[in-house]
This record gives C-alpha cells, structure tokens and sequence, in this order.
C-alpha cells in the first residue's frame, strides 16, 4: 500500500506565535492537534508528502501541480519573514501525475505558475512538520492547487495521485490543507447561518469517513458559508479510494470567526466497496431527475431551447401546448445555468423583445448557453449537471434614493449615458445595495465614481 494515512488541517497564520504572539492560544485544541498530526506523519516515514492547498495557483479549469526542482516560502506577508521554508518537489511523481491526468482526460501539470513561493496553506502544515523533527533533506513533496471543475473531476485526480503512487512504488502522505467556513460568528466577513451548518456536516462527513455524503453537500449553503477547503478535501478523498480507512476527528474551533478542523485517517488495506466515485455518478443522475421532475413550464421550456439547440445547433420551434401566462404575455426575462454550484452562464432582456413571454426564454436560454462571453458554450456532456433559473421582469420604476432599493427583493438598473448595466435581485454574495450598484456599473463599464440613474425591478423567479 503506497498511501501511508491522510489529514484535513486548517492553515490560520494566527496558529504559529511569531504571528499570533499570544493570540494563538485562543486554538490551543487545533495547535495540539497539530502537533500530533505532525508527530505521526513523522513516525510513518513517508518518502513524499502530497499536500493540496486552497492558496497555491488555481484555475477555473486546471490543476496546477508544483513545477521545478524546489521552492522556499516565508511569512513575511504576516509580518513573519523570519518564518522561512524550504522543500524539494518529487520531480519524478510530478512529471508521472501530470502525463498520466491528461492521458485521462483531467487537466493537470506545471503550466501557468504566477507565483513560485510556496503559499501559506503550504507554509503552516510544513511548520509543524518541521517542528516535530521531519528531515526535509530525506522527504520530498508535491505542491498542488485546487481548481473551478466539478466534485467528480477532483475525484478521480485524486485517484490518479494514489494510483501515480502505487506505480512508482512510492510511500506516501496526503495533507488537505483548507479551512472550513468563513463567516462563522465573529468573523470580519460577516456571519450566515450556513456557516456553522456547513462546518457541522463538513466535520460529520470527515468524522465518519463518509465520503459521498461529503461530495454531495448543498452547493447553496457550501457557498453561503464561504468554505475554503472543501475541494482540497474532495481531491484527498479520492486518493483514499478504495481503501480501507479508519477517521478521526482531532480538534474543531471557530474562535475567530473560522471554522477550523483536523481529521486524520488510518489508511488499512484495500475496500472495493469504499468506490464512490461509481456512487457520486448515479447520486447525480438521481439528482438531475429529481431536479426536470420538479421544473415549472418556465424552466422546461428553458431546458428545451438550451438541450434542443446545444444537441442540433438549431432553435427549437414553440410546444403547442404552453400555458397563457407563456404566449399572451410580454415581458424580459433572464435564463441563468449553474453547474456544480458555480454560474455558467446568464443572459436575458430587460424590457421585451418577442412576441411573448415564451419567445423570450426560447431565445435567451440560447443565448445563455452560447452567447456568454464569460463562458464557453455548454456542451452535449454538461446537460444533465446544468441546473436552470428563469427570471421574469417587472416594469422597471425610476428611482432617485439608494434607500428605496432592497437586494432581496429588487434588481437594479444603472444608465450613464448609452451604458446601462443590470443586475438581477437576491443573487449569492451580493449582501448590500452598494454591492449591488458596484457589480451593475462593472458590467456596464460605468467607473466606480461616475453618477448613475437609477431604476428597480422586481422579478417572479422560477427556478
């Protein structure tokens, strides 16, 4: 067996006391577990530690694997230079993981570093590692980074880590270095109820080793909490794929407004049945029929338009049989997609532009999964993950005071001359009115200084 054991850690720069200089203390349960984390990965005598951080290189469609022969990396960021690092990178691991990822069709390898020092979600597990007597002479380590593409994707990457493992006969450790949520009471980044939800299943899945509960958690309330590790944990659970794995939880704290969390893993040996990577594919066409039985006729019609002209490249021709508040009304409207959480595309009109309502979806699910320069188009593959919002719009009203708009309830407009931007209403991560005027003058290419006029908008979302 090649994967000698695993670890889930937090990387608080306020752990180490060259930084916390006594505020430290405050997670004397994390530190401890730390350190014991650290002695027992030290007693195992790995020959390379694999160690995956939320803060190296990401890419919304790549992962970024440690390039060159070495790399050092110091905290001077936080105000502790003196805290300075050095590791050698498995060169031979990497050049392995790399070919044989994009062999399978999974984008990875040393391409497009902005930055060669090492981060500090790299930095903290190295410090104790350190600390508790690991020879960096004698073990050599992978750096990766996380990346925008699905649960599944991060999956089976980290199955190709264990297998590049076993192939190369190689003794190694995983470290998931991620921090669970930000927005835990205290935090400077404002605190939402999905944030203690998300550190309780996050801390639940790891504790129970319950893998495919962790990769199928709630998009929604994932991002409301602001995680940070989540992927970093995904990528670690499949290079424990089938084995046999024993967890357990060390230490859980949020005094600071983050959760933070350690969860070690005793790898045994192997476990067929611990396959969740067959179990994630049917959990998510269970998923996307559960999602096309509970669509209204706005989102069908949507769904048709985008399947219809992605699958032929043609437009789809109107059903027969829509509902009147489809074909005997007018009015703008946006179709927005997601995919694993994250927007893949949005586009819609303001005021109408068809003979009705149902003209205007056909046309801007078109447009959404096409005409998104954000985007690529969406492809015949990604049909079943995309997860579809329709927004019909009210008259817009003209308004002279900020006051009067609400981010839950209304949209806005801004105009300053011929730009006009606009931005829909109760969208995620936008929290305040300001927030709101800032994104729609963005998209128009207003600058953040330059007056607006103002319109709201109310929306019937169906979705």
């Amino acid at each position: 067996m090649s994967i000698l054991g695993a670890v889930a850690v937090p990387h608080p720069p306020i752990i180490l006391p060259e930084i916390g200089r006594g505020e430290e203390q405050k997670i004397s349960a994390t530190t401890a577990a730390y350190k014991e984390i650290a002695r027992r990965i030290v007693e195992l005598e790995p020959e390379t530690i694999i160690i995956t951080s939320p803060h190296s290189v990401m890419y919304a469609d790549y992962f970024h694997v440690s390039p060159g022969e070495a790399a050092t990396g110091n905290m001077a960021q936080f105000r502790a230079g003196q805290v300075a690092l050095a590791i050698n990178y498995d060169t031979d691991f990497v050049r392995k993981l790399s070919a044989d990822s994009m062999a399978a069709g999974i984008p990875a390898g040393t391409l497009g570093e902005r930055n060669s020092s090492l981060d500090h979600g790299t930095m903290i597990p190295l410090y104790f590692l350190q600390e508790a007597g690991l020879n960096f002479d004698k073990v050599k380590f992978l750096r990766i980074g996380l990346s925008g593409l699905s649960n599944q994707v991060h999956y089976k990457f980290g199955r190709m880590i264990s297998q590049a493992a076993d192939e190369l006969g190689r003794k190694i450790f995983f470290v998931a270095s991620g921090d669970l949520s930000h927005k835990l009471p205290g935090s400077h980044y404002g605190t939402v109820a999905e944030g203690a939800q998300f550190d309780s299943q996050v801390m639940e899945n790891l504790g129970g080793a319950d893998f495919l509960k962790l990769l199928t958690m709630d998009n929604t309330m994932c991002n409301r909490a602001a995680e940070c590790g989540l992927r970093s944990f995904w990528i670690m659970a499949g290079a424990l794929d089938k084995k046999s794995v024993r967890a357990e939880k060390l230490s859980y704290e949020g005094t600071f407004g983050v959760g933070y969390g350690v969860v070690y893993f005793n790898v045994g040996g192997e476990d067929t049945n611990r396959n969740y990577l067959y179990q994630l594919v049917k959990f998510k066409k269970y998923a996307a029929e559960k999602r096309k039985a509970s669509e209204d006729d706005f989102v069908k019609l949507a769904r048709y338009s985008l399947e219809t002209f992605v699958k032929t490249h043609k437009p789809a021709t109107l059903p027969e049989d829509l509902p009147i508040e489809l074909t005997n009304r007018r009015a703008g409207a946006f179709v927005s997609l997601h995919k694993d959480g994250n927007l893949r595309g949005c586009i819609g009109t303001i005021m109408a532009t068809q003979k009705n309502l149902a003209e205007e979806i056909l046309q801007n699910a078109i447009s959404a999964c096409s005409r998104d320069s954000r985007f690529e188009p969406v492809t015949v593959d990604e049909l079943d993950d995309i997860e579809y919002s329709v927004d019909v719009l009210g008259e817009p009203e003209r308004i002279f005071d900020i006051k009067d708009l609400n981010v839950r309830r209304y949209g806005v407009i801004v105009e300053n001359g011929g730009r006009r931007g606009l931005l829909l209403p109760d969208l995620e991560g936008v929290d305040t009115v300001e927030e709101q005027i800032a994104i729609a003058k963005r998209k128009a290419g207003i600058r953040p200084d330059e007056k607006v006029a103002l319109w709201r908008f109310e929306v019937i979302r169906h979705h």
